[in-house]
């Protein structure tokens, strides 16, 4: 075995024992219920529904690139906060009032599972519970907790994903410029990204210089994963219902294909260089990064 193929070995390994042990807190931190408790069900049903975990994954290993030990007692509660948030969102963005999807994960949505009522009340169950995790994490000091709490707060009201959401819903069918749609992207998926990244940043005790670079990165980040996802949209095998951008100022429907992966690769480079400039000794968040789009660009390319 070469070097290189060991340490790609390692680095899968250790994301594998991630992913598990974010699934083993998640489990413990949501709500058990009963089987009349439908509520938690659908909480439940929405976060630990078999899924990528990009944001908690970012910020455990990206926290631990910039210094943070890895057994920091309140990192992985940090990580799960963030999850639960995304899961959230996901509930919301699937509702018939909004993208009236019918699968999101390979499984139903949540309000096909369990009623649209259920659903909001979960998505905003699933909100208050993150923002109640962040607020007793273990090992941060009373201010970095309550800076924690103001950027999920930010990325998620109304100058983050809720104006996102909506200036996707009234003026995604209208014709945009790029410069439209890359701020609405900003928005949806830019500023959770920015938070994620910042509390690794809290967590590990990081300078302003590098929080700011990190908000640079979390910017092209966003953007790429966007971009990703419009491309991924005419696709079946996504977990997700196939031409839901039908109809939409994308992107990808203005510029066409080949100059949108174009776009993707030069946000990719950009982050990269901004997340190298803070932390030049620590890749497993840049591998990470680069690795995951490279397997999605290879099924949706």
């Amino acid at each position: 075995m070469t070097v290189n193929a060991e340490k790609s070995l390692n680095q899968e390994t250790e994301l594998l024992a991630l992913r598990e042990a974010l699934n083993s807190r998640l489990d413990r931190l949501l709500p058990s219920g009963d089987e009349r408790d439908r509520v938690s069900a659908a909480m439940r049903e929405g976060t630990l529904a078999p899924g990528k975990r990009i944001r908690p994954l970012l910020l455990l290993l990206a926290a631990h690139d910039l210094g943070c030990d890895k057994h920091h007692p309140g990192l992985i509660d940090l990580a799960c906060a963030v999850e639960m948030v995304h899961s959230a969102s996901l509930i919301l963005d699937d509702i018939p009032c909004m993208d009236n999807a019918t699968l999101r994960r390979g499984r139903p949505t949540i309000h096909r599972q369990f009623g649209q009522d259920v659903a909001i009340l979960a998505a905003v169950a699933l909100l208050s519970n993150a923002f109640g995790i962040i607020a007793s994490a273990e090992g941060l000091p009373a201010d970095c907790r309550a800076q924690a709490v103001t950027a999920l707060s930010s990325a998620v009201g109304l100058q983050g994903l809720v104006r996102g959401q909506y200036q996707d819903l009234s003026e995604g069918g209208e014709r945009r410029s790029p410069t439209a749609i890359a701020r609405t992207n900003d928005l949806k998926t830019s500023m959770l990204f920015d938070a994620t990244l910042q509390m690794a940043a809290l967590a590990a005790s990081a300078s302003p210089l590098v929080r700011q670079k990190l908000r640079c990165f979390a910017q092209d980040l966003g953007q790429a994963f966007q971009l990703l996802d419009d491309l991924a949209d005419s696709h079946d095998g996504t977990g997700k219902d196939p031409h839901q951008d039908a109809g939409k100022s994308t992107l990808v429907a203005l510029l066409g294909a080949d100059v949108v992966h174009q776009r993707l690769r030069d946000h990719l480079s950009s982050a990269d260089q901004h997340f190298a400039y803070v932390c030049n000794q620590g890749v497993a968040t840049r591998h990470f990064m680069h690795s995951w789009f490279e397997q999605q660009l290879a099924a949706f390319g």
